[in-house]
């Protein structure tokens, strides 16, 4: 089936994942003196990446626990063979090209090449020298998340026990806030209005980015994933309340707003992100709907967007660097032609990315694995399969 004829089609989740993208450009925009004010909204763009979290653990969640619930196994080497032809070869040609040609940087710091390749750049980033391509933070934790969880999956799904499971997520969450509450009051708190430099530091190193600290998302992706997977009654049933629990998201996602009002602050860095990872919870199973009002929407280019949205996500700051440094005096102060400059240079390059390197490499992902390997639901998170692959 060629890229593009997937019959299972979610349009609910691709709207939210070019939501996602767009959102993370806008607030990085901001490197760029932004493009403008959108009722305060670009603030919270960050919170963009957190949706995808959920997106991309309910991809894998499905795609890992559906042949497991089937009885069939879980083939570990196709697992991670799909995964390699997804994420590397573009990720390796952006990273080639920030340690080639240092002019596309969007700070003149960087980490080393090694912690890039090893998907480490998360756990050591000097965020007071090394802030070029420091997005990647993100990519590093899902591919934490791809290694780890499938081995999880196949040891819970040995003797499945709601329970066991339970107790699974509790630990996490539990553990992240653990984690992040221990940082804010031994670390961030002696700094606070004494060090800012410090307590910043302290907030990204080790809150915003670690691995550890940023699971909420991806669990919730996962417990979609396992309702659906292994309790596809009450997801049917729960499903025609999609625009009820569509609506409770958005509330729980405002309210989230409002506790990251202080983004590092207690509260905020204690129980924000596992509101904020409930609330884009509830929208991605709204999403996942067909009833739903996210999946009859029809926002041109938003399936596109969706598709090309981890081409965009590596891509965006060089762009915006580059796009500063030769035309910023010309596009800079214009209102929407800014916009519009900025915009259509990071679509272009984006375009380029996703039809040169993505799509060949996942046509021949195709021909390499067996049809009936490569099969995946249509839908995905930062560098998950977009819903344009077969299903």
């Amino acid at each position: 089936m060629p890229l593009g004829a997937c019959v299972n089609r979610l349009p609910g989740l691709d709207l939210l994942r070019a939501i996602a993208i767009v959102w993370v450009m806008i607030f990085h925009s901001f490197l760029i003196d932004g493009w403008g004010h959108f009722g305060g909204i670009e603030k919270h763009g960050w919170m963009g990446v957190d949706l995808f979290f959920v997106l991309s653990g309910f991809l894998i969640g499905s795609q890992v626990l559906k042949p497991l619930a089937e009885g069939k196994g879980l083939s570990f080497a196709d697992f991670y063979l799909r995964r390699a032809f997804r994420i590397l070869p573009v990720y390796l040609l952006v990273v080639a090209s920030y340690f080639i040609w240092p002019s596309i940087r969007e700070a003149s710091g960087i980490q080393p090449l090694w912690q890039f390749l090893t998907f480490t750049v998360n756990l050591f980033i000097d965020v007071q020298h090394n802030l070029a391509f420091s997005h990647v933070w993100s990519l590093c934790v899902e591919e934490h998340f791809y290694l780890l969880f499938p081995l999880m999956a196949w040891w819970l799904a040995r003797r499945p026990s709601f329970v066991k499971f339970m107790a699974v997520c509790v630990a996490v969450v539990a553990f992240g806030m653990l984690v992040r509450g221990f940082v804010w009051l031994h670390f961030m708190a002696p700094a606070k209005g004494v060090d800012q430099n410090s307590y910043g530091k302290y907030f990204l190193e080790d809150i915003y980015y670690p691995t550890w600290s940023r699971l909420d998302g991806l669990l919730a992706g996962v417990v979609l994933a396992v309702v659906k997977t292994y309790r596809p009654v009450l997801w049917g049933r729960w499903g025609q309340y999609a625009n009820v629990v569509m609506l409770t998201g958005l509330v729980v996602v405002g309210l989230a707003i409002l506790v990251f009002l202080d983004r590092t602050g207690f509260l905020a860095t204690l129980l924000g992100y596992p509101l904020l990872s409930l609330g884009m919870g509830l929208l991605v199973f709204s999403g996942a709907q067909a009833t739903s009002v996210l999946s009859r929407i029809k926002v041109p280019g938003a399936a596109w967007l969706a598709a090309a949205s981890y081409s965009l996500y590596l891509s965006h700051k060089a762009v915006f660097h580059l796009v500063e440094s030769s035309q910023g005096a010309r596009l800079d102060g214009h209102g929407v032609l800014t916009f519009a400059g900025y915009a259509l240079a990071v679509l272009l390059v984006g375009a380029l990315l996703h039809y040169g390197v993505e799509r060949p490499f996942l046509q021949l992902r195709q021909r390499f694995l067996k049809p009936a390997r490569v099969a995946a639901p249509a839908i995905g998170g930062i560098a998950s399969d977009a819903s344009t692959e077969p299903a």
